[in-house]
């Protein structure tokens, strides 16, 4: 149902079932897909790409301009997968000339007051907490979790898994699976509640958590670490992954407290 009280620009591209309540307002540069929602007062600016069944709440904006003195009006988008919700006052910038797209993936939820810089790429199944704050071209792997009141520095990554403490403040890489909280953040264990949910088996959460010991919980160093973890662990794509996140920080990687 479109209400007649909305502002729906001639040139924006509704899909099937897409219902639009009063006073809310869509630009003309927007493609919105099936069955999505787009709440009283919410705010559609150019550039942006909704999926299906998407639920955008009253008083979010998504697509506004980038908060980069470096933009100059160029043509991007932001962009929000299948099933994600934008709660109440929750905001997510279009990209700049950088990568020219700001994207949040399928089935995520931006909680209330939490805010997506531009250039972001945020995967799947990811929460972010209300108040939450990601600067420009942060990157959030899937399933991450930032808990309420998180700040995270422009160009920093969360692997995937990870669940980040309220208030905390982000400054360098979080490598994936793992807890991480206090200040400044530090390695707080594996995430095992979350893996579990998720149905990884014991016996991988146990391969996971052992190799986290031998990062953190040694007289080596991060690069004598690696190299021991590397040889002394039989090869997965779990191993991998870790190896791989940690050895290609241009940050550096938070470390245990």
């Amino acid at each position: 149902m479109i209400s007649k009280l909305a502002y729906i620009h001639p040139d924006a591209r509704l899909g099937k079932n897409v219902t639009v309540d009063p006073f809310a307002y869509i630009a003309g540069n927007v493609v919105i897909g099936d069955g999505t929602w787009i709440g009283p007062n919410a705010t559609i600016l150019d550039g942006a790409r909704i999926g299906k069944n998407c639920r955008i709440f009253p008083t979010a904006v998504l697509s506004g301009i980038p908060q980069d003195l470096k933009f100059k009006g160029e043509e991007t988008t932001a962009e929000i997968g299948d099933s994600t919700t934008m709660r109440e006052n929750s905001t997510v910038n279009r990209g700049t000339a950088a990568s020219g797209r700001t994207i949040v993936g399928n089935n995520c939820l931006l909680m209330a007051g939490s805010h997506v810089g531009h250039d972001c790429q945020i995967g799947n199944n990811c929460i972010i907490g209300n108040s939450s704050g990601l600067a420009g071209e942060v990157k959030v792997e899937d399933w991450a979790i930032l808990s309420g009141g998180t700040l995270v520095h422009q160009f920093t990554r969360i692997g995937a898994h990870v669940i980040v403490g309220g208030g905390s403040k982000v400054r360098i890489d979080v490598p994936p699976f793992i807890k991480a909280d206090r200040e400044p953040l530090s390695y707080m264990g594996l995430n095992t509640v979350g893996l579990t949910r998720r149905g990884f088996e014991k016996e991988r959460i146990d391969e996971i958590h052992n190799i986290y010991r031998a990062l953190y919980q040694n007289s080596m160093n991060l690069s004598q670490a690696l190299e021991y973890v590397e040889k002394e662990f039989k090869q997965t794509p779990d191993r991998d992954y870790i190896i791989d996140f940690i050895r290609k920080s241009e940050r550096g990687v938070i470390r245990a407290r």
